[in-house]
């Protein structure tokens, strides 16, 4: 018996295929989320290096990852996961809230267009991908998790629904701190979350305790800590450096956290998640 097989199934990692886009434009100039603080100084070149630390270490976890084509004029591009949201290779294309930021949906199209082993659907709702969108293979028989309530429309869930024939279960945001799902809510295997309770609605808390009665409960100051906006492989939890008491409670239930600091790219309001998109092929 090796190493390996003590490790229970569910804590297994699974190689990933991701995308992600370079900071080199990255800068606050407007402000879409509380998060932003458009007289805060952002040093871009240190972004640039938490940035690439951050894909470097997806590699070096043994995971593939594509890298778009950062476009000047487009400083929130870095966050790749808003793009599109990808279940068997297809790609249910982003359309963003903000007219600031609705050139990016053109970017990724053009990525998954280019590529033989998608096949892009274009939205006619306002969604904005993996921000409000998370799928979990193997619970209750494949499914995903869609927000709402500050940047995706509700009626882009069915519409994700019909494109990726899939189930999806909404739900919804009422803090504006946490605006996209993927900062209250994250998939740590193919059967399992953590989320924040009090970033959803009490009719979601019902919905998700019911869906997932074995998940990790962050709290608050997790929250804020953007303890929720990582990225797992199952067994590996990639985290931002804010995060060790979170860190602390997914060793507890099995995990391995792997901590990088994202502290510059956190004045744009996101973290490890938003800069990660998962291309489920």
């Amino acid at each position: 018996m090796t190493e390996r097989d003590l490790i229970p199934t569910a804590r297994r990692p699974r190689p990933r295929t991701y995308l992600m886009c370079a900071p080199e434009h990255f800068v606050v100039e407007y402000a879409i989320n509380p998060w932003m603080d458009t007289t805060a100084p952002v040093d871009t070149d240190l972004a640039v290096k938490q940035w690439d630390v951050l894909r470097q270490t997806m590699v070096d976890l043994g995971h593939t990852v594509h890298v778009l084509t950062p476009q000047a004029g487009l400083p929130d591009m870095v966050f790749a996961a808003n793009g599109g949201f990808v279940v068997d290779g297809v790609a249910y294309g982003a359309k963003f809230r903000y007219p600031q930021r609705a050139d990016e949906a053109a970017a990724h199209r053009a990525f998954y267009e280019s590529r033989a082993e998608y096949a892009f659907v274009a939205p006619t709702q306002i969604n904005e991908g993996e921000g409000d969108f998370a799928y979990l293979p193997d619970a209750h028989g494949g499914i995903a998790l869609a927000g709402y309530g500050f940047r995706t429309e509700p009626a882009a869930h069915a519409e994700a629904a019909e494109a990726l024939g899939r189930p999806v279960i909404s739900l919804k945001l009422v803090d504006p701190r946490f605006y996209h799902l993927d900062v209250a809510l994250t998939v740590l295997d193919d059967e399992n979350i953590a989320y924040y309770p009090g970033a959803f609605s009490e009719a979601s808390q019902k919905v998700i305790a019911q869906l997932f009665p074995n998940a990790v409960i962050a709290d608050e100051a997790d929250a804020l800590a953007f303890a929720l906006n990582l990225v797992s492989d199952g067994r590996n939890v990639v985290i931002n450096t804010e995060s060790t008491a979170f860190a602390d409670k997914l060793t507890a239930a099995g995990y391995h956290p792997v901590l990088v600091d994202l502290a510059e790219l956190k004045k744009g309001g996101g973290s490890v998640k938003c800069c990660i998109a998962e291309l489920r092929d």
